[in-house]
């Protein structure tokens, strides 16, 4: 039999939608001869060895992110071109069988997360070569997504936020055409926000990028900013292989793309 009081304690924990790892069940009071019983009894689901759901419900990616929020000691968002799309500002959408879903943390993320039988890949994006740990934990870059009545919301990265964490891909696994897409579409960002994340971010490469980019599409936020604030380095960065210099930010840019106005 399982002890009332510890069963109570486990559905307050799990929610049906989450899933939780036997370290953080032990965390929050649960004992391992329980947890190890409720197993046994089909009380908890085991998804992978010390990884659990309470109920057989269908499992979303938006569960599983919420679940390694709620437990992970550092803060794990979704950020870069997901977060875009889950604001409706991403161009096209990925057409292949897997969902990929953009984290970005300073932690690295559990072994377990794609083998989850979902049809989700997660790609995970260390954030300590792009922003600083006290960042992390800032709620004003980020957004929230009630995604289930019943259950915490989904954070994820604000637009400002979730750009430059865009551009720290390019040209890796994001291409120029579709950075200038996406800048184009984001006339609203807040210059506040825009200022303080270009002050606190350490990609080089994102910040040039950013600013070529705000400068070609002219968008109205710009003259807020304080470029002279910024650390944007020195040398050359080479983004575009045989591609033309661009002298004010020093990076290379494709040839096709027209020179910047003004």
């Amino acid at each position: 039999m399982l002890n009332a009081e510890s069963r109570k304690r486990l559905r307050s924990l799990i929610p049906a939608g989450l899933i939780a790892t036997k370290t953080w069940l032990q965390e929050n009071d649960l004992n391992p001869h329980f947890i190890d019983n409720a197993v046994k009894s089909g009380t908890l689901i085991s998804l992978k060895p010390g990884v659990y759901m309470r109920e057989p419900a269908p499992l979303l990616w938006k569960g599983v992110v919420t679940s390694l929020q709620r437990m992970q000691e550092h803060p794990v968002h979704v950020g870069g071109l997901t977060a875009l799309e889950l604001d409706g500002l991403a161009h096209y959408q990925s057409r292949g069988k897997l969902v990929s879903v953009q984290l970005y943390s300073a932690a690295p993320m559990p072994t377990w997360l794609n083998k989850l039988g979902i049809n989700t890949h997660f790609d995970y994006h260390s954030t300590r070569k792009i922003w600083p740990e006290s960042l992390m934990h800032e709620k004003k870059f980020l957004r929230e997504e009630v995604w289930h009545d019943s259950l915490p919301a989904l954070h994820y990265s604000g637009s400002e936020k979730a750009m430059l964490e865009v551009l720290n891909d390019v040209p890796k696994t994001i291409s120029f055409e579709h950075a200038d897409q996406l800048m184009q579409g984001l006339s609203t960002l807040s210059p506040r926000k825009i200022d303080a994340l270009l002050r606190a971010c350490s990609s080089i490469k994102a910040k040039r990028l950013f600013m070529w980019l705000a400068e070609r599409h002219n968008h109205a936020w710009l003259k807020h900013l304080h470029p002279e604030a910024y650390d944007f380095g020195s040398g050359k960065r080479e983004l575009a292989k045989a591609g033309r210099l661009d002298n004010k930010w020093n990076i290379t840019v494709p040839k096709e793309d027209a020179p910047r106005s003004g």
